[in-house]
């Protein structure tokens, strides 16, 4: 049982000295090892967290308003009773509009209109069916023109 102290290696707390110099550099790849591992834990975790937030909308203001001669074209749906495909009222502009007459005066109002106002904002009731939105829709773009389905958001609690 004997120990070899000319060695260093005994205790005591003895450090050789002059052999190996301080090691003055940091050692990075345990904190990109970290890095990395936090990187995939916000992906995974960012797209769960964003479906349940509640947002109030602010009011937007700005933009170019479009200036044209023409007040542009409103179709508006509205469902009186019954299911789907059944008693729904349309609308262009103000005026009721005979489902079976609708697709022939939407053509007859894009040959009025120019080339560069062919835009149609489409108004639905929250109580119509997608069916029938959907044949509005259709013949909207038979006639040759851009819909923009209007809503309004849901106002927070």
């Amino acid at each position: 049982m004997s120990m070899n102290l000319a060695s260093g290696g005994g205790g005591g707390g003895r450090r050789r000295r002059g052999k190996r110099p301080v090691m003055a550099e940091i050692n990075v790849t345990p904190m990109v090892d970290v890095m990395l591992v936090l990187l995939i834990i916000f992906m995974v975790a960012a797209p769960l967290l964003t479906t349940s937030i509640d947002i109030d909308l602010p009011v937007a203001r700005g933009g170019a308003q479009i200036q044209s001669n023409t007040p542009p074209l409103t179709l508006s749906v509205k469902r009186t009773g019954g299911g789907c495909n059944s008693q729904v009222e349309l609308y262009v502009g103000d005026s009721p509009v005979a489902p079976a007459e609708m697709e022939a005066k939407i053509k007859a109002i894009r040959t009025t209109r120019s080339e560069t106002d062919n835009v149609v904002y489409l108004r639905g009731d929250k109580d119509v069916c997608y069916t029938d939105m959907m044949k509005l829709l259709g013949q909207i773009r038979t006639a040759g023109f851009k819909a923009n389905i209007v809503i309004v958001p849901e106002q927070g609690s």
